[in-house]
Parts: structure tokens; sequence; C-alpha cells
């Protein structure tokens, strides 16, 4: 019987435990590991052969989210959970995109990497612990992986860089930035940031990488104790001589047809000449058919590094910082609350805004307890945006990926509930793709906010970097088109005001990247950061001074918390005939902030006197009109402020006197009475014979 191996390293100031041996043996490596009160199980599992007629390499990466983890029950007739919520499927993603990169090529072996959160601890988050852990289950495992790898999270307070911050020190970090490499290079970057300079996030990163050298180390020392052999797998590589043949003819063909600026036009042309290079080889070679469409399919890859590298040129004539020609306009539609369309070259996003009361925010059940959110970005990536014919689907992890990086890079300027108090609703509809639709659709969602009259603190803009690295030469393009993320090594994008970085997220596809390589990128994707958001102001300079006609008119007021009670009434009837009566919506805090939500202001300067009314103080000496509501043989109750009663005593109910209640007044009448006397208990006098002449 296997024997359980346990193994603890310091992470932050806290002890990261794994162990193995003991869990899923029948995977080909499995981990637990804790961090403080959070543990995740990790499995890797790979097939014996690879998957047939595929040339990529099929990974699957699942972060499960279980609602036991933290003492809880999932909502939901069946009571268990059901698809993965968007926190998992970031999380997802930010365990695949440093991991991918660490397979040899030609690997086309099904890999699947499976991490359960089965207990979680709200400071310590358990994404970068499963990150760990599909790092060190993999290198345990005989599947040919080339890491470890490891990642941590990195906060930004009062100066000092603080590792796996708490959910307390989250709050007040300026920095929420998550680091993945080896102990040599930068393979991920992800962050959200409230302004930060290049500098300081380029310190951020590498202080991230001192962390990271440690933990890859404390995996090597598990690997080299308990690691399997890696098993053989063939690479397939055609014949030398055939390929330099098919490669000396089919170049100058590749070059031609990818030396066009639209997108449509070159791939129709790329796709007839590897047709011809096929075709001519076939008729040449034809025992050779399979060799002879890998070199093909290999060349258009090759060839335009060589442009970028070699030439120093770009498919499309720009220079390697240059930026696509950018036009913006605002105010489109009529119906939504702020509207943009964004264009930078072939890629266009539409943006529309929408605003609604606060009651109308997201409410989300996570592992790190039940959370709000007022702001609101998705991504939509219709078919026809690349020219294609698709079934429309749910998003998936790409569109929900893209909408949480532009959603990431616009929080830190979104006004306060206090300043605003509204919900707000973003939504890119990518109508053109020809590379970085995210970063257009930040740009777009600027634009839409001013546009809607939200009062934002900046405006923000954003770009993505490219790279194409041979040996020790690199070169680093601004704003990337699909081309040229195809093919190249890295997408860097960086979205940020004309003060500093507000979000990042880089990907790449090569062995890690040196601080040389950040530093240069960072430094250009300012420059072009700035000219793009150039562009933008010369359509819109600042947020508009008004909403839009169809916005809804919210104003806050303050009241006596103690008189929410009465704002409510039994049961909710009071709120509810003010809504009816005025056709407002209203919301109430504990803490006594009421929101009036209306189309109009007379709606909303209704509502406002009405739930004034009720909360004011009735005054001893004033007079009110007020409505009978009841009447008794000693007098008649009457309602003179908003569900406040008093007592008109018979005697008080004339000048002359009154044998009988009835014969003065009856239930629903209208009757002027002053406020006389409030007494010991509280009990409201009023007077009617006061008020007569």
């Amino acid at each position: 019987m296997q024997r359980m191996h346990s193994f603890s390293t310091d992470f932050g100031g806290r002890t990261l435990t794994i162990e193995t041996g003991k869990i899923a043996k029948q995977a080909n490596g499995a981990v637990l590991v804790r961090f403080g009160e959070t543990a995740v199980v990790v499995a890797a599992t790979g097939t014996d052969t690879p998957r047939e007629g595929v040339d990529f390499f099929p990974l699957t990466v699942d972060f499960e989210e279980k609602m036991y983890a933290v003492g809880k029950i999932p909502g939901g007739f069946l009571r268990r959970e059901g698809r993965p919520a968007e926190t998992a499927i970031l999380t997802s993603r930010l365990i695949d995109r440093p991991i991918r990169p660490m397979f040899p090529d030609g690997y086309h072996n099904d890999v699947q990497i499976v991490c359960t959160a089965v207990s979680v601890d709200p400071d310590n988050a358990p994404d970068i612990p499963a990150m760990i852990g599909a790092s060190c289950a993999l290198s345990i495992s005989d599947i040919p992986f080339e890491g470890p790898i490891a990642g941590v999270r990195v906060g930004l307070i009062d100066g000092q860089f603080i590792v796996e911050p708490t959910v307390e020190q989250a709050k007040v970090s300026e920095l929420n930035l998550a680091v993945a490499g080896t102990k040599d290079a930068i393979l991920m970057v992800e962050a959200g940031a409230k302004e930060v300079s290049e500098e300081v996030m380029l310190d951020a990163i590498w202080f991230a990488h001192g962390e990271i050298k440690k933990l890859v180390e404390f995996q090597e020392k598990i690997q080299a104790e308990v690691g399997k052999p890696k098993m053989d797998f063939e690479v397939y590589t055609p014949p030398e001589e055939l390929a330099k043949e098919i490669e000396a003819y089919g170049e100058p063909k590749i070059h031609d047809a990818l030396m066009d600026p639209d997108k449509l036009h070159r791939d129709k042309m790329v796709s007839e000449a590897k047709e011809e290079i096929l075709a001519h080889f076939t008729e040449l070679y034809p025992d050779n058919e399979i060799d002879i469409a890998h070199v093909v399919a290999k060349l258009v890859k090759r060839v335009f590094r060589h442009i970028i590298t070699v030439d120093k040129i770009r498919p499309d004539g720009r220079a390697l910082d240059e930026v696509r020609p950018i036009s913006c306009e605002v105010g489109l539609l009529a119906r939504p609350h702020g509207c943009s369309l964004f264009t930078r070259g072939q890629t266009q996003v539409l943006n529309c805004l929408a605003l609604a009361p606060l009651r109308e925010a997201q409410n989300l059940e996570t592992l790190a307890g039940d959370i709000q959110k007022r702001y609101i970005h998705h991504y939509n990536f219709p078919p026809y945006s690349v020219g294609e014919t698709k079934p429309l689907r749910s998003p998936g992890r790409r569109e929900i990926g893209h909408g949480a990086l532009a959603e990431r890079a616009l929080l830190p300027v979104i006004p306060s509930e206090e300043e605003f108090p509204y919900t707000i609703r973003l939504v890119s509809e990518v109508l053109e793709s020809n590379g970085s639709s995210s970063m257009a659709s930040t740009c777009a969602s600027t634009l839409s906010l001013m546009d809607a009259g939200v009062p934002i603190k900046a405006p923000v803009s954003g770009v993505a970097m490219g790279l194409v690295k041979e040996g020790e030469n690199f070169t680093i393009l601004t704003d990337i088109q699909g081309l040229e993320d195809a093919n190249g090594d890295m997408d860097f994008k960086v979205a940020g005001t004309s003060k500093g970085i507000t979000a990042i997220q880089m990907d790449i596809k090569v062995d890690g990247l040196t601080k040389d390589i950040l530093q240069a990128a960072l430094a250009q994707a300012k420059k072009g950061r700035a000219f793009i958001l150039g562009k933008m102001l010369e359509c819109i300079a600042e947020p508009r001074k008004q909403l839009k006609k169809y916005a809804p008119k919210i104003t806050t007021i303050k009241v006596n918390p103690e008189k929410i009670k009465d704002i409510i009434g039994p049961g909710g009837k009071i709120i509810k005939k003010i809504v009816e009566d005025t056709g407002a919506q209203i919301d109430i805090n504990d803490d006594g902030t009421v929101y009036i939500a209306a189309a109009d202001s007379e709606s909303a300067d209704a509502a406002i006197k009405t739930i004034q009314d009720i909360t004011a103080e009735p005054e001893v000496g004033k007079i009110y009109t007020g409505k009978v509501t009841r009447i008794m043989n000693f007098g008649a109750f009457v309602e003179f402020m908003p569900g406040r009663e008093g007592l008109v005593h018979i005697s008080q109910l004339a000048k002359e006197r009154v044998e009988k209640v009835e014969d003065v007044v009856s239930v629903g009448d209208e009757i002027v009475v002053k406020l006389v006397e409030i007494d010991s208990k509280g009990r409201l006098n009023l007077s009617r014979k006061a008020c007569l002449k």
C-alpha cells in the first residue's frame, strides 16, 4: 500500500502543506493542498496515447467550487451545485494559463486537471493553492510536464508588498496581482490596480517572482522524493529533406499572402496559397500526404515570425509601435442610458449601458461569502464578428474571461454608491474582431459611461501588446491583430488611466519572460494607451453633466433609522401605497439612507414629500389637515400625518357643546386640526375647535 507523504513550507507567513499518496491514487498524480483552513484536492490524469487527428495539446483544467467547503447547502430545487459559477471559471483559466506552455511541443495526449475546493477559509483563498497543487500533481506524475511552476498573489498597502493578502488587507490594498512562473521566468500576470505606475507594477511582479522561486524549489524536493519517471512519447517529425523542399517553394507564396492589411482577404489568400502548395507536393509525393500537410500547417507561423523578427515589418504595414486607425462615437442609440461604438482597425465593439436602482445589483453566492455587485460588465462574441456561422450559445470561458478583464479595468474609476447610487450594467457586443476585443471593450465602456453621465474618476484606455522571441532577440508589437496573437509568443493586455495602470492580463506561449522584456513591453504599452486615450477624449472629453432622458432619476435622502418601520408600515402597507401612488421605486438601507428612483421629477418629489411627512416629528402648535379614521363616544381619531393618529376629544370638535361626535364629523372626512399636546405617554391630542374662527 502506498504511503502518505506530507511536505510543508512557509508561504506568506502561513504554512502551506502538500500531501500525496493517500487520496485519488488512480490518477496519474494527485495531491491535497492545505493552506490555513483551506484545502484543495488536485488530480492530474492523462491518456497513454495521443488523440488521433489533432495537431494541438488537448488540456482541460477545471476548478470546482463546493458549497460544503464553507458549510453551506446550495440553493435551488436540486440542492446541488450546477453549472460552474463565473468565479470558478475564472479560477480555471488562472490555473490553465501558466501550466499550458509547460508541456513539450508535439505532445498531443489528453490531460485533465481537476481542482476541488473541499474546505475554504476566507482569509486563505483556494485559487493559488489550487494552481500550486496542479503543478505539483503534474510534477510527481508520469505525464511529461516541464515544470514545476508556482503562483502567488500580491497586495500593496502603504508602499509595502503583501504576500497572499487577507480579506481585510485586500479591502485597502492598491493592487491585486496574481503572478505565475518558473524559477527562471514569468509565465502569467493578472492584476487589478488603483492606478499604480509601471515601475511599481514591475517591482510587484518581481517581488512575486522571488516568492515563486521558493515555491518551485519546494515542489522540486517533493518531485525528487515521490515523483514517478516521465513517460516516453513520440513526436511526429516529417522527413527533413522534404520539409526543406516544401519550405523553399512555399515561403514566398505564404509571404505574399500574409502582406495584406485586410483580415478576410488575407485569410483567403493564405488558404489559397496553402492549398496550392499542398496540391503541388501531393502530386509529386503522393505517399507523403501526411508529411506535406504537417509542414504546410506550420509554414504560416514560420514565415510570419521571420517577417517580424528579421524584416521588422508587420503584415498590415504598420510600425512595430503603431496603433491601428481609431474612430469613436457616442450616443448612437436612443433608449440605452449610454452608448458608444469603438473601432480600432478591424476590431469593433458596440457598448450599451443601463442604469437601475441599487436593488437591481447582482447577488452572488460564492465560497468567499455572499457578494453584491452594483457594477457589471458583460462581453458577447457573436460568430459573425469573425465572418463565421455557429450556433449561439451561453457565454463560454473566453467570453467570461474577457468580460471580467474589462470589468476589472474600469472598477477603480467607478464612483462609490454614495456618489452615484445606481446599479450599472455595461454590455460589449463585439461586431468585428481582429485582435484585442477585450481592450476595445474597455475603451468602449469608458465612452459609454461618460456618454451616460456617470461621474467616473478618470477615463480608462487599454491596449494589447505582442511579442515574437527568437533566442535572445525579441520584438514587441503594439496593438496586436489576430494574426500576430495566433502566431506570436505573448498576449499582454494593459489598461489604465493617464495616471497609472488599472488592469493587466498576460499570457505567453514560450517558457517565460525576463524582466527586460516586461519592462520594455510596459513602457511601449504606456505610449499606446496614451494615444488611444487621446482619440477617445476627442470624441467626449468628460462625463455629461446630466443623465439621459430615459435613465431613472435617483434621489437620496436621509431619515432617522428608527423611522424606517414607519415608512414600511405593517406588512409593507405604507411603502407599497407610496410606490402605487407615485410610481417611484424606493429602497431603504438600515442606516436610514432612502433611495427614490423615478422616471420624472414629479414622481420623485411626490415620493420624497410623503416620506418626509411620515418621518417628520409632530410639532405642538402646528396646524394639520387630516382624515377621520375612527369615531368613538368620547371623540374622533384623525390621521393628521402619514401613519400618525391623534385624538380630537368631543369637547374639541366645535366651539359649541357637541352631544354626539357623529353630529359633527364622519369617518373619511378631511378636517383641519391643531396639535395641542403630546402627553407623558406619547399620545397626540388634537383640537378642531382651535382652528375655527
